[in-house]
Parts: structure tokens; sequence; C-alpha cells
């Protein structure tokens, strides 16, 4: 479903502040698969998803969504194939329209726009349906405007935004780190289950260790524009977070606590 083949990113090449964010990067994910990626911060995670969204273009290389090469494709001709959730909760939607107006143009991505009214009542219905799988009481709140929601409400009403128009790629960009361990739990949850209900090809980026061992069926670790570890379902079943530290201790040949991943 999603191929990375041999990608590099440089920014400001031929500066004094060049840096490659990318070096050769090879992934692959099969239809369904849900793969998190862990790494300290410039490592390179939330370039490879800008590349695979076509907010970047590489360098070298090539990306393929469903045997399609859309490494030169410009990000709104993905938009029907991508979804994408964002670390800040008043990204993926727009505060002064309604909840049932901003699931309206979630609906309509990627597909020509006409004149026609973007909230009709069987789609009403279907927002409201949608909504209630949130648990959140939304579904009674269709036309308030989504910035009196709080950043939990907001997070997860963007994942259902970013899910429910039917992408074959779902991009998270360390969606729950800007909430309270409680809602963040909660969109975690949320995201499991969407995952699993629409067999979302799906990327994660987290610098929650604990969660990028929970969810998913592959990690991958990225340091310096590479991936230096990748690891299946058996394997991350056995690890903790502790024997994450240590091995990106090993790879590096440093000893490393939590800070140095963050920093």
């Amino acid at each position: 479903m999603l191929e990375i083949h041999d990608v590099s990113k440089t920014f400001f090449p031929g500066t004094v502040n060049e840096r490659r964010a990318l070096r050769g990067i090879d992934l692959r994910l099969a239809e369904g698969d849900f793969v998190t990626v862990i790494g300290s911060n410039g490592a390179g995670k939330s370039t490879i998803l800008n590349t695979i969204a076509g907010k970047l273009t590489p360098d070298s290389g090539t990306v393929s969504v469903g045997g399609r090469d859309v490494t030169r494709m410009p990000d709104h001709r993905r938009a029907s194939w991508i979804g994408r959730v964002f670390q800040d909760p008043t990204a993926g939607t727009a505060p002064s329209l309604s909840i049932e107006e901003n699931m309206a143009l979630a609906w309509r991505r990627g597909h020509t726009r006409g004149l026609s009214r973007g909230v009709t009542a069987s789609r009403r219905a279907v927002f409201r349906e949608e909504l209630t799988k949130l648990e959140l009481g939304l579904e009674d709140r269709l036309t308030s405007k989504v910035g009196l929601l709080s950043g939990g409400q907001r997070q997860a009403l963007s994942l259902l935004m970013a899910t429910f128009s039917g992408p074959k790629i779902l991009l998270l960009d360390e969606h729950t780190a800007a909430l309270d361990p409680s809602r963040a739990e909660l969109v975690t949850r949320l995201t499991r289950q969407v995952v699993a209900e629409r067999s979302l090809t799906t990327l994660m980026v987290t610098h929650n260790m604990s969660q990028a061992l929970e969810v998913g069926d592959r990690l991958i670790m990225m340091h310096d524009g590479q991936v230096i570890l990748e690891l299946d379902a058996a394997q991350k079943a056995r690890m903790t977070p502790a024997d994450l530290l240590a091995e990106f201790g090993k790879i590096k040949g440093a000893v490393v606590d939590d800070k140095t991943m963050l920093s």
C-alpha cells in the first residue's frame, strides 16, 4: 500500500545551515499495516510524513501509494488517499465553522467541489452516526463551533474527519502529545478502534515509547535521517521502554536516557 524507496532530503543545501533530514530511507507497508515510529528530535520522523503527504518533495528516491508513483504529485491530488492528524489539536479543524461544517469539508476531501449544499439531511445523519462512535456527546452538538471544543474533543474529531472519507493511508504526527493523560488515552483507544474497523494502513510518529510498543504491529526507530532499528510484532511484545533505550544506546555506541531520546 505504501512504498518509500531510497528517499533522501536535504534542507538548505550548500549553505552553513545544510541539514540532511533523510538519508536513503526504504520502507514498505502492506495494506492494513500499523507502524509506529520513534526517534530523537531531528531524526527525520516528521519529514518522512511530510514527504508521504506531498508537503515536501524528496531530492531523490520514490514514494508510491497503492502501486502508483506519487513522488512529484502535489499534496492536494493525494488528499483523497491520505488522511492526517497533527500534534496541534487546532491544526486539523476550522474553529469558526460548526462540527457538521467541518465534517462536510472532510467528506469532500480530494473531490471536485461544486455549488451543492455541503450539509444535507442525509449527510447530517451519517455525521451523527460517526460522532456517536467517539462517545463524547458530539452527535448532539452538530451546530456548535469547533473552537468551543476541548483539545481532546477536537483531536478526536480530527481523527474521525481524517478517516471517515475512506483514505488508503493514515498519518499520525504525535497526535496525542499535546493532550493530558486521560484525553491521550482516549484518543489512543479511538485510534486503535478506527484503524481496526477501517483496516487502515497507518504510520504513527510518537515520542512515547510505551505507546510505540503497545500500539501497532511494527516499530521503527529513526536517528539522523536513517532507520536504525525495526521490530516486528513478536519482537515488540518482548520489549520494554528501557530495552528500547538500551538498544538505541547500543546502536549509537552511547549510554542514553529519556532526555537523550527527546533532545
